[in-house]
């Protein structure tokens, strides 16, 4: 019962608000940034730590890089880690076990490339007609798992989320959902987030956590 292995004597600290600011060693465009990101959550969970904190651990990223700080501590909270110095750079679950996130995780570099300014460069118009196309939309739940439902281009979230309620029995109200790290509001258009075919959109479970 070695004390290094026990979070109960160890300073737990809210979530702060603030993002770490980093350099990359390149400008680094935001395909190349998601792409490192999904590269170490792939591969994070084989190393050490428990694959359910990690879970966990992405979601509160996820949740904070959508400026929704209320959802990532009831994440960490939820998960019962320990946040040292108020940062998922470096925490620790109740085992005791350490986790740490790399800056790419938490937040963009300051020298990302934007790979398409909306402003300077107009795209060809998606014509109107094919946009009610439906088609199987892939999404993965923080659950970790994976289903599709039936949408069209031009269905709004809410409408998707509405899906996925009678689908799976998740209130709309406890669902948040993000593609590319941004938080997509109820109002946006699925053709709005430039998804393409074989991408996933990623849904957080945000359960109201009961006190005893």
């Amino acid at each position: 019962f070695g004390l290094k292995n026990s979070s109960r004597f160890r300073r737990n600290e809210p979530l702060k608000k603030d993002k770490p600011k980093w350099k990359s060693d390149y400008p680094m465009t935001e395909g190349q940034l998601r792409s490192k990101r999904d590269e170490f959550w792939d591969t994070a969970p084989a190393f050490d730590g428990r694959k359910e904190i990690w879970d966990a651990l992405r979601a509160a990223a996820l949740a904070l890089e959508g400026n929704d700080h209320e959802l990532a501590q009831a994440i960490v909270d939820g998960a019962s880690i320990t946040l040292p110095h108020g940062s998922l750079a470096e925490c620790y679950d109740e085992l005791g076990n350490r986790y740490q996130l790399p800056a790419y995780c938490l937040a963009p570099p300051v020298n990302l490339i934007s790979e398409r300014n909306d402003e300077d460069v107009p795209e060809k118009p998606e014509p109107l007609v094919t946009s009610r196309k439906e088609f199987q939309l892939k999404v993965r739940l923080s659950t970790g798992k994976d289903l599709r439902l039936t949408a069209s281009m031009a269905d709004p979230i809410l409408q998707l989320k509405k899906k996925l309620q009678a689908q799976e029995d998740i209130d709309v109200a406890h669902q948040r959902w993000f593609f590319s790290g941004k938080l997509l509001t109820d109002k946006t258009r699925l053709q709005d987030t430039k998804i393409q075919k074989d991408f996933f959109i990623q849904v957080i479970i945000f359960q109201p956590t009961i006190s005893n």
